[in-house]
């Protein structure tokens, strides 16, 4: 039960209309994906979605660091030595966790597949019976989100969150233009993704203190965990820490310091789904709630988050808004209302259109 070869793929697939956060915009979702085959022909799709503000990598040096750096680990190894893979692709190269998810995911693919299970019961079965997903709004003009705000509802979302982290005073337009388009039971939640200051970010919260907000996140720099902390003491509302987090270390520190209420993770960030379980497993021990978040991927990214996001208690919200973003996709995810549909099929339960794949793909290697 042999891994015999790893085929690597670089494609962009097209948003339905562009992604703007605070550090930068988007007008197609650059993504790579990995295939790892068996010897007897099993195979597990697996997916990258660096960013370079966040991972520090880009699809340029994924593409580069799986083709010559951590395909070839796995080379002649069984997919169920996950633990002895993470560990050689950690001595080989450091950080880089786009690029292990990649491989993780499609690990974790083909364990479902060799034992005829959805990868959820490999980690723990089902912790709840569904997953309900938000609808994420880019940063426009307030009158637009509210429009959009408006929009989501009717569609049948229960959960809006809005991207912010521009100036101050305009952040807090959006952010009641938001709530005053809504109805209040539907839940709003704010990211910022590092875009405030201390002192904007507390200026910003206070002065929304009457909308309803259920957390905000990420308000400042990634490694400003002191300002996070002193946000904190001061909020009415919880505050989420995302791009401060990619690793179990970096939660320890968090926590020790009592800088958040809450964690965002994200395969991307993590190294995929077996070194996430041990995030949330920290963030268990400390009664910190999570999250898994998205960095907009395909129906191979957004299913390895759900399969996580199932299977813990600690999890209470997750993000996985990629294919509801997409005009394009590798295979269809299936949503009732804000409901996200799980297929119970084998492994992540994702059926790549190879077809697409050859089709946007720019770049292709394959790994012996």
């Amino acid at each position: 039960m042999t891994i015999v070869k790893v085929d690597v793929f670089g494609l962009s697939l097209p948003l339905i209309e562009p992604f703007i956060v605070s550090y930068d915009q988007y007008v197609d979702m650059p993504v790579i994906l990995v295939r790892i085959e068996m010897a007897n022909g099993v195979f597990g799709w697996g997916e990258a979605v660096p960013d370079q503000h966040v991972t520090g990598e880009t699809w340029h040096t994924v593409l580069q660091i799986l083709e010559h750096e951590l395909a070839p680990i796995v080379i002649g190894l069984n997919p169920f030595q996950i633990e002895f893979i993470h560990q050689k692709m950690n001595e080989k190269i450091l950080g880089n966790p786009s690029a292990k998810a990649a491989i993780d995911c499609a690990l974790y693919d083909l364990m479902g597949k060799i034992t005829n299970q959805p990868v959820y019961q490999l980690i723990g079965g089902k912790a709840r019976p569904y997953l309900t997903v938000p609808q994420v709004i880019s940063i426009k003009s307030p009158n637009e989100m509210a429009e959009d705000a408006c929009r989501i509802v009717n569609e049948g979302f229960s959960t809006i969150k809005i991207k912010v982290g521009t100036d101050a005073a305009t952040d807090i337009e959006r952010i009641r233009a938001v709530r005053n388009a809504i109805p209040n039971e539907i839940k709003l939640r704010v990211d910022a993704n590092q875009g405030w200051d201390r002192i904007s970010a507390i200026s910003v919260i206070e002065n929304t203190k009457d909308c309803l907000v259920d957390w905000y996140e990420q308000p400042v720099l990634a490694t400003d965990i002191i300002s996070l902390k002193e946000i904190r003491r001061v909020s009415h509302a919880k505050i989420m820490i995302d791009e401060g987090i990619c690793s179990t270390h970096e939660l320890l520190n968090v926590i020790q310091n009592r800088s958040a209420d809450m964690v965002n993770i994200k395969l991307m960030k993590a190294g995929g789904i077996y070194p996430a379980l041990a995030i949330a497993s920290i963030a268990e021990a400390a009664g910190m709630p999570c999250q898994v978040g998205s960095m907009v991927e395909s129906a191979i990214g957004t299913m390895a988050g759900a399969h996580l996001a199932i299977s813990r208690t600690i999890i209470q919200s997750n993000e996985l808004v990629g294919p509801l973003m997409l005009s394009r996709d590798v295979d269809s995810v299936l949503f009732k209302g804000d409901v996200l549909q799980f297929k119970e099929l084998p492994g992540l339960g994702v059926q790549v259109d190879e077809m697409l794949v050859a089709e946007l793909a720019t770049y292709q290697k394959t790994i012996t």
